[in-house]
C-alpha cells in the first residue's frame, strides 16, 4: 500500500536515513557515525520537537549500590504482565547502564545528591531507586539537549527538518531503498523529493494523536508506524495503550496535547483522592498510589465513573520543595490556575505510549531487508502489555545503538527504486476529530466488545471519506486511520483484560493468551492477523 502523493522532484543520498529526532533516532545516527557512515537525518518539525524532550520521569538503569539488571529485570518483567519477551528485557536492562554511561559521556547532566553523586529516585513499578532525572522534571529536555548538540558538531550528519516521511522506496531485491518525502522551506528540495540509502532506521515516536487526549505532542501521528506497516513490515501489540494515570485535566473537549503530572510526584510523596477526599488507590495494590501505570489509570477510571466526575484529584501539598524540583509541572499548572503547593490537582488519564508498534528483532530489524525501528516506533517485547515507568528513553539508548551496531555489519549497495503495483489511497482530513472521539470513547483506557463493535463501525464509516489532495493533514490522518483500526482489531481479539488492555467484558487475565498479536498488510490493502507466543 502507498499514500496518494505527488511525483517527486529532487533527489539526495547518504548511507543510511535516520527518520526522528529523538532519543532513539539521535542514538542511531551519533552510532553510525563511529562507524564512518553518512546520515540523512529527516525529522517531521523542528530537530527539537517531538516526545523525548516532554520526557518528565527519567532514566530507568541498575547504577545504584545494591541494584542489579537482574532486579530491573523482575520489575520490568512484572510491570509487562506476562507478554515482555525475556531476552527483549534482558538487553535492555543489561546494556542500560553502559548506554546511560555513554549519554554523560554526549555531555548529558544529571541531578546530583548532596554527596556529589547522581541523585536516583523510584516511581510506581520500581522496587529500587534507579531513576535517573535531570532538571527535577526535565529530564527529556537534558538529554535532547545533550544529544543534538552532538548531532550538530558531526558535519557526516545532514538534517532537513519540517520534512514527513511518506513512504518508503524499494529496490530489485525487495528491499528498501530510501523514502519519498515532503519538505516544506527548504530550498532546492522543497516539496515532495526522494532520499535514496543503503539502509532506513524509523524512530518518529509514537501514535498518541490517535485518541482525543494525550501527552503526545501534535506530530505524535504514528507515521512511522503507518509507513512501515504499508511497507509490508508486522505490527506487533498495539492494542497495549498505555494510559498515563495522572493528566492535568482541563476540560472534556480538551484536544492535544495535555500536561502530563509525571509519577515522580507521586514518588515524592503525592496521594489520589476520589471526589470525597478518600485515598482509593489504598488496599488495591501494595505500592498503593505507586502501582504501576495499569492499575492506577484503571482504579481512577473507577472512581470517575463511580462518582460521575471527568477527574480525580491528586494532593500534592505535602511535597517538598515542590517548586524546585518540579519547576516545569508547577508552571503547567499554575498556567491552568492552579498552584500544586496549596490546592488539588485535578488529574485523569490520557494516552501516553504504545507498547506496541513496528516488530522488530533485538537489533532494530523489520522483516523487510534494510528497514529498522526503534523507540516508540518499535516493538521488540521489551515492554509486554505495559511499559515500566522511565524504560522508554533507555530502550531508545540500547536500541538505538543495537541498530546501527547491525546496519554497519551488513550495509550492501544502494538500489535504484522500481516502480510496483499496489494499492493507493489517501483519507479526507475532516476524518480526523470524529476519529480521535471515537477512538477514546471505544478504544480507550476501558473497552468491550460492543464498544470495540461501535468504534470499528464508525471508522469503517469514516474509511469511505477518501481525498485526491495529497497534503500534510491527508497524510498524517491516513496514518491515524491505518493505527486506529490496527488497534481496535487487536483489541477485539484479545479476550481478557492484561496491562494496559482492560476488557470489561472479560475482566480476568488468562493463561491462553500469554502470546502476541502481529498484524500486517498486503499490497492490496487486505489485512492479516496472526498470534505468537511469548519468548
Amino acid at each position: 500500500m502507498k499514500l496518494l502523493a505527488g511525483e517527486p522532484g529532487w533527489t539526495v543520498k547518504a548511507d543510511v536515513i535516520v527518520i526522528g529526532s529523538g532519543v532513539a533516532g539521535l542514538t542511531a545516527a551519533l552510532n553510525l557515525r563511529a562507524h564512518n557512515l553518512s546520515v540523512l537525518l529527516v525529522t517531521k518539525a523542528k530537530i527539537d520537537e517531538g516526545s523525548t524532550k516532554w520526557a518528565q520521569g527519567g532514566i530507568a538503569a541498575a547504577l545504584g549500590p545494591g541494584d542489579s539488571p537482574e532486579d530491573h529485570k523482575r520489575d520490568t518483567l512484572i510491570a509487562g504482565a506476562g507478554i515482555c519477551d525475556v531476552p527483549a528485557v534482558n538487553v535492555l536492562v543489561t546494556e542500560g547502564p553502559e548506554a546511560v554511561r555513554k549519554l554523560i559521556a554526549h555531555g548529558a547532566e544529571f541531578d546530583k545528591s548532596e554527596t556529589g553523586e547522581i541523585a536516583l529516585t523510584r516511581e510506581g513499578g520500581h522496587l529500587r531507586n534507579r531513576i535517573l532525572h535531570a532538571g527535577g522534571d526535565a529530564t527529556g529536555a537534558e538529554v535532547s539537549r545533550a544529544l543534538l548538540a552532538a548531532v550538530q558538531q558531526d558535519r557526516g550528519i545532514e538534517i532537513i527538518e519540517n520534512a514527513l516521511a511518506i513512504d518508503v522506496l524499494k529496490g530489485k531485491s525487495g528491499g528498501v531503498c530510501g523514502v519519498t518525502l515532503h519538505v516544506i522551506g527548504a530550498g532546492s528540495i522543497d516539496g515532495i523529493g526522494r532520499a535514496l540509502s543503503k539502509s532506513v532506521v524509523i524512530a518518529t515516536g509514537g501514535l498518541g494523536q490517535v485518541y482525543s487526549q494525550t501527552t503526545n505532542p501534535a506530530v505524535s501521528t504514528g507515521d512511522g508506524v503507518a509507513l512501515a506497516l504499508r511497507a509490508g513490515a508486522e505490527i506487533e501489540d498495539v492494542e497495549f495503550i498505555q494510559f498515563h494515570p495522572t493528566v492535568l485535566w482541563r476540560d472534556e473537549t480538551n484536544k492535544g496535547q495535555q500536561p502530563l503530572i509525571s509519577e515522580a510526584v507521586r514518588g515524592e510523596g503525592a496521594i489520589l483522592l476520589n471526589d470525597k477526599g478518600e485515598r482509593f488507590m489504598l488496599g488495591v495494590h501494595p505500592q498503593a498510589d505507586l502501582a504501576p501505570r495499569d492499575i492506577v489509570a484503571k482504579e481512577i477510571f473507577k472512581q470517575m465513573k463511580e462518582h460521575n466526575t471527568p477527574h480525580v484529584w491528586l494532593d500534592a501539598t505535602k511535597v517538598m520543595d515542590f517548586k524546585e524540583r518540579f519547576p516545569t509541572i508547577y508552571q503547567s499548572c499554575l498556567d491552568n490556575g492552579i498552584d500544586p503547593t496549596s490546592q488539588l490537582i485535578p488529574v485523569s488519564p490520557a494516552s501516553h505510549y504504545a507498547s506496541g508498534g513496528v516488530k522488530v528483532d533485538y537489533n532494530g530489524e523489520t522483516r523487510i531487508k534494510n528497514l529498522y525501528a526503534c523507540g516508540e516506533t518499535a516493538c521488540t517485547g521489551a515492554h509486554g502489555a505495559n511499559r515500566l515507568a522511565s524504560n522508554s528513553l533507555l530502550e531508545g539508548l540500547v536500541f538505538g545503538t543495537r541498530i546501527a551496531e547491525s546496519i554497519a555489519k551488513n550495509l550492501g549497495e544502494t538500489e535504484e527504486p522500481v516502480i510496483t503495483e499496489e494499492k493507493i489511497f489517501l483519507m479526507d482530513p475532516a476524518i480526523k476529530m470524529p476519529l480521535q472521539l471515537a477512538m477514546s470513547k471505544g478504544a480507550g483506557v476501558l473497552r468491550s466488545e460492543k464498544s470495540l463493535q461501535d468504534t470499528l463501525a464508525i471508522l469503517e464509516q469514516l474509511g469511505t471519506h477518501q481525498s485526491s489532495s495529497p497534503r500534510i493533514e491527508s497524510w498524517e490522518v491516513s496514518n491515524l486511520y491505518q493505527l486506529a483500526l490496527a488497534i481496535v482489531k487487536a483489541a477485539l481479539t484479545r479476550t481478557e483484560t492484561r496491562g494496559s488492555h482492560w476488557r470489561s467484558d472479560f475482566p480476568d487475565q488468562s493463561d491462553n493468551w500469554r502470546k502476541h498479536i502481529i498484524q500486517s498488510v498486503d499490497l492490496n490493502g487486505v489485512w492479516s492477523l496472526r498470534e505468537e507466543g511469548v519468548k
